[in-house]
């Protein structure tokens, strides 16, 4: 008997629903005060006793409520200031919430920072035994997993260094690696995989699926609109410290777009705006078999793909996909424009569309934005999606370039 896709989907969905809850929150509230005079030095305290003592209150959290089942992967999205990292830091314990119930049922493990406790004078080989008991483990189990840890993080020939000396790239690659032997029931995570390179963020999202398929119940934090439409089960949306939705993760990545990015206009007729012309509903890469995938070996032949779906009758769309290096250059631009016309869509239509390349481009993490644009009678775009997918592309070799096309060697002695 063959099982689809969408069956293991509507299998895990029944699974989720009749678990019982790892994560709850009913009216979580938090607030900071933010003093209008700040002292940093006690000089400075003394030499002006006297300054005013007000503050301002700022509301970080305010009434947030939630319920995260147990084996769930939920996602935590919002704008920059939105509150995410200190829902997540009142879950993990560092903040007391003012008012409102938080419940955690398991052990937890957060990956907020990782590599808090290090201690840069030490060797690599001291601080994942220090660490790792900090975590959790026995003497004796850290030592036992410490092999594991250092080869996962691929830091075997700098065992003995100093961490005085290591990059930042290889801190994180070293604190991930020991945050994953904890046999967490939780795991919190917060952006950390932001930094590091493109292969080690593909490990990283390989053990996030071996974790998913271990039962384990993540909260992460993220903006990669990619990332949560492709291992969340749920997610929830912060605006300014509320909730301002909950639910399936392509439609809290949608609404994500909006709020951070706004609607985009379009002109204005007699008065009153356009109304909205086309909704592009998900984007993804392919491999030239047509399987969905996030990382490719440089050299492969690939394809960028959007689903989009036609609100109004539209003439001639432009599908244009954008694709952004970890620095937020523009790289590639593939293009609908350069091809013969695509015709006219009705409202109601949805078009699948793929564009396909040779990939040279040059190792590293690209952020995909899926962009509709119309032409009557100016270019005007009329849809996009900000870092809606992402792909790692990575080679055995690392020029610096930003693309790595190939080339034809001659060599003539004279």
């Amino acid at each position: 008997m063959t099982v689809t896709t969408v069956q293991l989907g509507e299998s895990r969905q029944r699974q989720l629903a009749a678990a019982p809850a790892s994560v709850t929150g009913d009216g979580v509230s938090k607030a900071f005060r933010l003093p209008h005079q700040r002292y940093s030095t006690l000089k400075e305290r003394a030499l002006h006793p006297f300054a005013s003592s007000t503050y301002e209150t700022f509301e970080a959290l305010s009434d947030v409520s939630f319920e995260i089942k147990r084996g769930e992967f939920y996602g935590i999205v919002g704008r920059n200031g939105s509150g995410k990292s200190t829902l997540l830091k009142c879950m993990a314990g560092i903040y007391r919430i003012d008012a409102g119930e938080l419940g955690l049922t398991g052990r937890l493990s957060p990956f907020i920072e990782l590599g808090v406790g290090f201690n840069p004078d030490l060797t690599a080989r001291d601080n994942v035994i220090v660490n790792a008991i900090m975590l959790g483990l026995s003497r004796r189990e850290a030592r036992r997993r410490f092999d594991d840890i250092i080869a996962f993080a691929e830091l075997e020939e700098f065992v003995d260094l100093k961490l005085k000396n290591y990059s930042s790239g290889m801190s994180v690659r070293l604190g991930f690696s020991v945050a994953i032997q904890v046999d967490a029931d939780i795991l919190l995570v917060d952006e950390v995989l932001a930094v590091g390179d493109a292969s080690f963020q593909r490990k990283c999202y390989d053990e996030f699926g071996r974790l998913r398929e271990a039962g384990k119940t993540i909260v992460f934090v993220t903006h990669d609109m990619g990332a949560i439409e492709r291992f969340c089960d749920r997610a929830l949306l912060l605006e300014k410290g509320t909730v301002l939705e909950i639910g399936e993760p392509d439609y809290v990545s949608r609404r994500y777009s909006e709020v951070n990015f706004g609607h985009l206009p379009g002109p204005v007729v007699h008065g009153r705006a356009r109304p909205r012309e086309a909704r592009v509903l998900s984007a993804w890469t392919e491999d030239d078999r047509g399987e969905r995938i996030l990382t490719t070996l440089q050299g492969q032949r690939c394809r960028v793909c959007m689903e989009v779906e036609f609100l109004e009758d539209v003439a001639e769309p432009v599908f244009t996909v954008v694709l952004r290096n970890d620095v937020r250059h523009v790289i590639f631009s593939p293009s609908s424009a350069v091809h013969p016309r695509v015709g006219r869509f009705r409202r109601g239509e949805r078009a699948s569309v793929r564009l396909s390349f040779d990939n040279w481009l040059a190792p590293s993490r690209y952020m995909l934005t899926p962009t509709v644009a119309t032409w009557d009678p100016e270019y005007r775009v009329i849809d996009h999606r900000e870092d809606l997918a992402s792909l790692i592309v990575e080679a055995p070799h690392r020029t610096g370039a930003a693309a790595d096309l190939p080339t034809e060697l001659e060599i003539e002695r004279l």
